[in-house]
């Protein structure tokens, strides 16, 4: 039952440690060590309560988070948070690409503009040529590509009483520089891509079983919503616990050593390699890569579907180009736009602060969207939110606020 469960969660999950993520965590790890492993564990039960609101509203609605909002909120108001989720996608997906290239120039010695327009082709071949069913299928193999970095923790060695106690007797964070550590943290777990598209990919799911109209679509079994329960569970987890071996890993290789300045993910992986060894390093590498072609299909997808559902565009992974060009266009446009800001000479670790505070601004507001439209019981088909559910969400809506509300004053 619970590998038949396997799908939107674990993708959504495994997304959010894209190389941008992996970055942030890599800093982390590099400056403060393990003072902030505990916040792995705090954000699991967050990001979960958040990603299965998401999954319950695709999955009673049939339709996806931008559709919802339409019924609830002033159509400016949804423009504006479209127009701020493609602006943050699009600097995340530059980011991506260029954590991606770095990390292939690192194994196969070719300059890194190259692989920025090779990966960029060939995710958006796939993403247009490819059906729904085809690109999650894909999606979940590549998931794998993650254990890189539980192996490279292993493979280090570590103090792990030393690694329990930091984790579970959480370090409050004293100054400036570890308070942004946190803020960046917590807004690089809990994006709001993740929530468009956890959405859409449950109507994409419900598409692909053939319940292709609105009305086929709307409600969901006790038993429906219990796998995607587990689902949800398990990729989230697995998401925070790659988290957690990146802090670590850093932290016990880099930071023990004195190296704590790095701000990309090449730099971490070549003070690594002297430090770990070079299969260590590899291994570090590798995820880099394999986590980036996971990521820019959601990111770019999360910001068509938002588009499309606001602007009535036919829209859909399952469809052909010819029978959602504007839909299709768009995640284009968007891959297209990373690509150009990496020859710009964009400085990717001031695009990922940018995006940082756009999604830290954008996040909360979703958030109380989300809430809004999850405790509607005509929206929701007579099916909103568990109380505890709801509460959960509320907690890290507040995080959030206080997080945005963080990046100013810290």
């Amino acid at each position: 039952m619970l590998l038949k469960s396997l799908g939107p969660g674990v993708i959504t999950g495994a997304a959010d440690d894209d190389p941008s993520g992996i970055a942030t965590y890599s800093v982390a790890g590099a400056q403060l060590g393990t003072k902030l492993l505990w916040t792995a564990l705090l954000t699991w039960p967050l990001m979960a309560a958040v990603q299965m609101m998401c999954a319950r509203i695709g999955m009673v609605t049939g339709k996806g988070l931008a559709g919802n909002f339409s019924q609830r909120f002033p159509k400016w108001l949804l423009r504006v948070f479209v127009m701020a989720l493609l602006a943050a996608n699009t600097i995340n997906i530059a980011a991506d690409l260029a954590g991606m290239a770095d990390a292939a120039e690192m194994l196969f010695r070719v300059n890194s503009r190259w692989f920025v327009v090779v990966f960029a082709l060939l995710i958006s071949w796939a993403t247009v040529r490819l059906r729904y069913h085809q690109i999650a299928n894909l999606l979940k193999w590549l998931v794998l590509v993650l254990f890189a970095y539980p192996i490279t923790a292993f493979v280090v060695g570590a103090d792990w009483g030393q690694v329990v106690r930091d984790a579970l007797l959480p370090s409050m964070p004293h100054t400036r520089d570890e308070w942004s550590m946190l803020v960046a943290i917590l807004g690089t777990t809990i994006s709001p891509y993740l929530f468009f598209w956890q959405a859409s990919e449950e109507v994409e799911e419900e598409k692909a079983a053939g319940l292709n109209s609105l009305s086929q679509r709307r409600g969901a079994t006790a038993f429906e919503l219990q796998l995607r329960k587990m689902d949800v569970g398990v990729g989230t987890f697995f998401s925070n616990l790659v988290m957690f071996f990146i802090i670590l890993t850093t932290a016990i290789t880099l930071n023990r050593h004195g190296i704590t300045h790095i701000e990309t993910t090449r730099q971490a992986a070549e003070a690594l390699r002297p430090l770990a060894g070079n299969f260590a390093a590899t291994l570090f590498t590798v995820g880099i890569v394999g986590v980036g072609f996971l990521a820019i299909p959601t990111l770019a997808g999360s910001a068509a579907y938002a588009f499309a559902e606001t602007l009535g565009w036919r829209q859909g992974l399952d469809k052909k180009l010819k029978q959602a060009r504007a839909f299709y266009t768009l995640i284009l446009l968007s891959t297209g736009m990373g690509v150009g800001l990496n020859f710009a000479g964009i400085n990717p670790v001031k695009a990922l602060y940018w995006t940082a505070v756009i999604n830290g601004l954008l996040a909360p507001f979703l958030l109380v969207a989300i809430l809004v439209v999850a405790s509607d019981r005509k929206l929701m088909q007579g099916q909103p939110s568990s109380r505890l559910g709801w509460a959960v969400v509320a907690v890290t809506t507040v995080a959030m606020f206080a997080a945005g509300v963080a990046m100013f004053v810290v």
